[in-house]
């Protein structure tokens, strides 16, 4: 399964991993979805029985919840079934896809067979990297629903290795094309309201001096599928009347706070094309739908 790159040290590392598919099942509850509109003071859907989901908000419901026993420094779980066993584990959310072939309701019972579906090793500027792409099939009450994957990027930065140091980045200027357009102020309580919406320990997000003085980043990280579903929002509010079939969003780089987060796009002919930045620099996500 693990494909590298000459000379990959985090092949070594993760050679016979392979572990072994998992299942979860939670009703469908119409809480979750209710707070994230209210994070983003956004208008909520239609949140009744028997009322679909918008792309992406099944997150709400699949969530993990380790013991705090087994919580690491970082805030992430020190294991896990899909955690690769590199020294030294860093992780970044780096984009998904997702294929819907039906609607996943308001009070459903979801079923999720999740499992690892490649495992690839790059060596980039900044070292090696390995790539995990985890795949979740979906089924309401019984029914395939559809098949969302997930691409989790992994560094290894062992205690002793020398500490990365991330800048910001700069504010050219930079104005996202099209019609369709929303903004999000962010700030401290609102990154950490939506880890605890999203049950995401990570320290990044809301420890500061962790996320600067250990990880190296400029500020707090702006949590990437907060971006996604931002830029998700686009379509749901301008074409409420369109079903998203197919959508697929890329993490191109971090976003951190303070920043105002701009989300801009507009229709194609088969569905729409959106972006996400903090105000006045390039995108940190790419993202495209395409409706029914």
């Amino acid at each position: 399964m693990t494909r590298t790159a000459p000379g990959g040290g985090l092949a070594d590392a993760l050679a016979g991993w392979s572990p072994a598919a998992r299942h979860s099942a939670r009703v469908v509850d119409p809480w979750p979805a209710s707070a994230f509109t209210a994070l983003l003071d956004s208008t909520p859907p239609s949140l009744g029985a028997g009322d679909p989901l918008p792309p992406f908000w099944h997150w709400f419901t699949l969530l993990d919840h380790p013991a705090t026993a087994e919580i690491g420094e970082d805030g992430h779980p020190v294991d896990g079934p899909f955690l690769p066993p590199i020294p030294g584990r860093r992780r970044m959310f780096a984009g998904g896809r997702l294929e819907l072939t039906g609607a996943i309701d308001i009070g459903v019972r979801l079923d999720c067979r999740e499992s690892v579906a490649d495992v690839t090793v790059k060596a980039g500027r900044s070292g090696e990297m390995a790539f995990v792409t985890v795949r979740r099939e979906l089924a309401a009450d019984g029914e395939p629903v559809g098949v969302e994957e997930q691409d989790i990027v992994y560094r290894s930065e062992p205690g002793d290795a020398p500490r990365r140091e991330l800048a910001r980045p700069v504010d050219d200027g930079v104005e996202l094309p099209g019609p369709w357009r929303r903004e999000l102020a962010t700030d401290p309580v609102l990154l950490s309201r939506f880890s605890a919406l999203t049950y995401n320990g990570h320290r990044i997000h809301y420890d500061a001096p962790y996320a600067t003085g250990v990880e190296g980043y400029p500020d707090l990280v702006i949590h990437g599928p907060l971006l996604a579903l931002l830029a998700l929002e686009l379509p749901r509010l301008h074409a409420p009347a369109q079903t998203v079939r197919t959508a697929s969003y890329r993490l191109v780089r971090p976003a951190f706070h303070p920043a105002t987060l701009v989300a801009a796009g507009g229709p194609t002919d088969t569905g729409a094309d959106v972006a996400v930045a903090a105000a006045g620099t390039a995108p940190s996500l790419t993202a495209s739908v395409r409706f029914r």
